[in-house]
């Protein structure tokens, strides 16, 4: 859930009247699961919009392409204990992370960003270079961070289609937004500690 990816960002000397300014060296975090329970909860109401679809339609007449097209929506969309069911939401949560980190995290706005600053990532020109490498290491980071999302979520729906369990009241969704709340708590916590001089509880 903390996992990042540590992009350095040199800045360079420059004077300004007798004073020296720059020359320090920092990083861009790039968080690996950037989108958190977002593409779960899009995923969720995706798959939730042919199950309404159907419901308003209204019961087919048994033969007909309705009456299939309900009967397959019903099986397999309302029911999440099914491998279609489970490798739809695992597919979607994915393509979502993706749909979600390209709005979220702008390369071209951050290579600006750093270039107005002064700084430059060392080994790559400013610019669109910066730019290229910057939409690159989201790209190779999104994936496993929306992989790990994925079976976070499918989980619990694989636990209780291997055991047979027809109702469980805990989701995937439900741990991560936990974990979540349980790690920004105590990095809250530490902030103020750390702040009053007390020694951190996280190490």
């Amino acid at each position: 859930e903390l996992a990042q990816r540590r992009i350095p960002v040199q800045f360079a000397k420059r004077v300004v009247g007798r004073r020296m300014y720059g020359g320090q060296s920092t990083y861009i975090p790039l968080k690996v699961n950037q989108s958190g329970v977002v593409p779960i909860i899009f995923a969720s109401s995706v798959l939730l919009l042919p199950v309404l679809l159907t419901n308003l339609l209204g019961s087919a007449e048994e033969g007909s392409w309705r009456f299939a097209v309900q009967d397959w929506v019903d099986e397999n969309l309302v029911n999440s204990q099914n491998l279609i069911y489970i490798v739809l939401f695992s597919l979607m949560i994915i393509a979502f992370a993706y749909f979600y980190n390209s709005i979220a995290f702008d390369p071209i706005r951050q290579a600006d960003q750093i270039r107005r600053q002064g700084g430059f990532i060392p080994g790559v020109r400013p610019g669109p270079q910066t730019e290229r490498y910057l939409g690159k290491a989201v790209n190779r980071i999104t994936l496993p961070g929306a992989v790990f999302v994925a079976l976070i979520a499918i989980t619990p729906y694989l636990l209780l289609w291997a055991f047979d369990v027809q109702n469980f009241p805990f989701a995937g969704t439900t741990v991560l937004i936990a974990v979540g709340v349980a790690l920004e708590l105590m990095r809250q916590i530490d902030s103020q500690l750390m702040l009053r001089n007390y020694e951190g509880f996280l190490k």
